[in-house]
């Protein structure tokens, strides 16, 4: 099975929202990005990915367009009534209470030899941190400072993770970190 990677982009000073939730200050050009290398080789490394209903709800359920044409696992207390818009014979969306270790595991199933992309929210990424289920963290940095905002690394989360770092991607708008998780 492929490895499980946690991503995120945040400020310069290490915020993944401002203040008021807000994001577009970390993503001024979704077209540019798109064309990175960076995102190119993450979009053909990825088999499934897992994602937070408030990250699903940021969407308004709506998919159509979406970059990873995978099966998406959304971590959820309760499915919406909705049905997700944009779902294709490729782009699939299951609904998993069960917590994270359950919704890994499915989509770790789904990829098979290919990646899990954890995307869209802190605490998602937090709680697959804690239970070790994460071999990678890909951070993307934007040169801005929110000042305020979410956080993506917990307190308790710093004190417990060895990282090295493995790749390193520059484009006009960001530069990538990605670092392997020392088990």
């Amino acid at each position: 099975m492929g490895n499980v990677i946690v991503g995120a982009t945040m400020s310069l000073d290490w915020f993944m929202s401002d203040r008021n939730s807000d994001v577009s200050r970390l993503y001024p050009d979704f077209e540019a990005l798109h064309e990175t290398a960076m995102l190119q080789e993450e979009m053909r490394a990825t088999g499934a990915v897992v994602m937070g209903r408030r990250a699903y709800d940021m969407a308004n359920g709506d998919l159509t367009g979406y970059e990873y044409q995978v099966p998406i696992f959304v971590l959820t207390h309760h499915a919406p009534e909705q049905p997700p818009k944009g779902v294709n014979d490729r782009l699939t969306v299951t609904f998993v209470s069960e917590g994270i270790e359950q919704v890994i595991a499915q989509a770790k199933a789904a990829a098979g030899e290919k990646q899990v992309t954890v995307v869209g929210g802190a605490s998602t990424a937090q709680q697959c941190l804690r239970a070790g289920l994460v071999d990678e963290i890909h951070l993307g940095v934007v040169p801005v400072l929110l000042g305020d905002g979410l956080r993506f690394f917990a307190p308790d989360i710093n004190e417990q993770l060895r990282l090295e770092r493995t790749r390193v991607f520059e484009s006009p708008t960001r530069t990538d970190l990605w670092f392997r998780v020392v088990k």
